[in-house]
């Protein structure tokens, strides 16, 4: 039977009877795929197939009588807009977690599970409910999803030792020799970024991230088996990767993992599949539980990691000048959609030979829209951009050499923005400021300094639900971790090479929404600390505020001469490469305030 024209209910309705067949009173449905990341292809789409949903984050809980969905708060208004209420509670993600609401309405229930879709630490947290999680060994909403489309096969290519700075052979040794100091005979690299970090490989299976799909592991030796469709291999990629990385199919990672018997593999709890771990141990080897040993040293980048980072930056720059031009231009005419802005955005980006795709898809919210901190607008779902509004534009790019990510708030004009607005608007730009200046002595992790970024909200009983900066990678997700800047985050300390977002913000629901973003990488301080190395931020991105929206008198005295000289630096390192007509509207655009 084909089920693709199936309504919302009558898809909840088939899982509800394809569950009841297992044998199972709940099923868990995340926005995962089987690598446990934050962007899937189309064929781990199933949180949205399932409930409309397509936010980044999340996870569904279905029950017989009952069905919930959690998100947390950049998601609040946008999960209103998608989902039925008739068929779906919504729940905060951070306030009301899923374990919380299965204990209140599945205690002692039999929930299934997939176990290619959730980390064993997640289950170990949902477990605490009181329920009997129960793995499933095929998916049940796989077998009504009668149209999902097919994994993605494009092809793995090499990325070159200019961009990626050092061999792998040199970092399969530096990580091989940790599983050598521990008494490890492997890890597995289920973190899709890992496997192209460490392997120097890229490839086309999501839209805005460079990766080739698939699994790893890393023996002591240094070798590796790498767990990839054969299809996606060229012979110049295996010729890059060289005799001591062997390629298999999925299929015979069974019978792999079988060969571990006796033997000890370290895993991370956090970022594996369960099903990994689950394998394992019938096999009779010992999981060694430890986070993913390349998360780290991926995230401090390299010095050629680090140009081409702000290679990546200057000529996204050059991208955003034309833009603003072209916006402060248009805007006031009326004529403009969200979705015809972030087109011609994509379109000045595109102009350079080494731009690749989006980072992500852009973000372009006019007036209330603006509020959706994740607002998406398609050409089914847009609107006008009216004259006089505010507009946010959050978007990044993926070129050759680096990732960026930069969020401006416009006004469109041709009048003037109201005192409220300009008020708002200048307490973000005065923590976002503020948080650029920031040095640090070594050792302080993220949460400790997001705070600084919120103070001038607090200050005025305002505050935004999402963290404020989260870690960039290189040629790679515009979301890395470990490291973020969060009060909710791990205490991961910063480190030089990190590079990572400062993006505070203010959401008035129903008006307008502000969010300032610039990427910044950790550099050593100047000057250095007296007694302990102190650290700081090069920020990278390079475009003028919309000065328009600055309230001076609001303004302190640091945060305006930080503007001034970093406008400068923007006007002296941009101009030069733009049309005359744009470097004359950006001098003007970063004249001192």
């Amino acid at each position: 039977m084909d089920l693709s024209g199936m309504t919302r209910a009558e898809k909840l309705s088939a899982l509800r009877a394809a569950l009841a067949a297992q044998g199972v009173d709940g099923f868990l449905v995340p926005r995962s795929d089987e690598y446990l990341g934050e962007y899937v292809p189309p064929s781990g789409e199933r949180l949205a197939w399932l409930t409309g949903f397509t936010g980044s984050a999340g996870i569904a809980i279905v029950l017989a009588d009952r069905a919930a969905l959690f998100i947390d708060g950049r998601y609040t208004t946008q999960a209103a807009l998608q989902t039925d209420p008739a068929l779906w509670e919504r729940r905060h993600l951070i306030d009301e977690p899923p374990a919380r609401w299965l204990g209140e309405h599945a205690a002692g229930k039999r929930i299934g599970y997939d176990p290619w879709l959730h980390a064993e630490g997640e289950l170990n947290r949902l477990s605490e409910a009181g329920v009997q999680l129960v793995p499933l060994d095929a998916n049940p909403l796989d077998g009504i999803w009668a149209d999902r489309p097919a994994p993605p096969t494009a092809s793995a290519y090499p990325q070159p030792i200019a961009f990626a700075g050092q061999e792998s052979l040199a970092k399969r040794e530096a990580i091989a020799a940790q599983l050598r100091a521990a008494g490890q005979e492997a890890v597995v690299l289920a973190d899709p970024h890992s496997v192209a970090w460490l392997l120097n490989l890229r490839g086309g299976d999501l839209a805005h991230t460079p990766l080739a799909l698939g699994f790893a592991l890393l023996r002591y030796d240094g070798s590796v088996d790498l767990i990839m469709e054969a299809e996606k291999l060229t012979p110049e990629t295996r010729m890059h990767l060289g005799n001591a990385v062997v390629v298999q199919g999925r299929e015979t990672l069974p019978a792999l993992l079988e060969t571990f018997a006796g033997r000890t593999v370290r895993l991370d709890p956090d970022n594996t599949p369960a099903w990994f771990a689950a394998r394992l141990r019938e096999a009779g080897a010992t999981v060694a539980k430890a986070e993913d040993p390349v998360r780290l040293p991926r995230a401090k980048k390299n010095e050629a990691e680090r140009a081409g980072f702000r290679a990546a930056h200057k000529r996204d720059a050059v991208a955003m000048a034309r833009f603003l031009h072209w916006f402060q231009n248009e805007a006031p005419k009326g004529g403009l959609t969200e979705v015809s802005v972030a087109d011609q955005l994509l379109a000045f980006r595109a102009m350079a030979p080494e731009f690749r795709a989006e980072s992500f898809p852009a973000i372009a919210g006019a007036g209330e829209n603006g509020a959706i901190v994740h607002y998406r607008a398609t050409p089914e779902s847009h609107r006008a951009v009216k004259p006089d509004e505010c507009f946010l534009i959050d978007s990044g790019a993926q070129y050759e050499d680096g990732t960026t990510d930069i969020t401006r708030t416009l006004w469109t004009g041709p009048g003037a923005p109201p005192a409220a607005l300009k008020r708002h608007y200048t307490l973000v730009l005065m923590g976002h400021v503020a948080l650029a200046r920031q040095n640090f002595p070594e050792g302080v992790c993220g949460a400790h300094l997001d705070a600084i970024a919120r103070a001038p909200l607090w200050r005025e009983g305002l505050d935004y639900d999402h963290g404020t900066g989260h870690g960039v990678g290189s040629v790679l997700s515009v979301h890395e971790g470990p490291v973020s800047i969060s009060r909710a985050a791990k205490p991961v300390p910063l480190a030089e090479g990190m590079v990572l977002s400062d993006e505070p913000g203010y959401y008035r629901e129903g008006a307008y929404g502000i969010r300032i973003e610039n990427l910044l990488l950790v550099q050593p301080a100047e000057p250095a600390g007296e007694r302990r190395k102190f650290l700081g931020f090069e920020t990278l991105t390079l475009a003028p505020y919309d000065r328009r929206l600055i309230d001076l008198d609001l303004l302190d005295g640091p945060s305006r001469a930080w503007i001034d000289a970093y406008q400068a630096r923007v006007l002296e390192e941009v101009g030069p490469l733009l049309e005359p007509v744009v470097a004359a509207w950006l001098r003007a655009a970063c004249a001192p305030l």
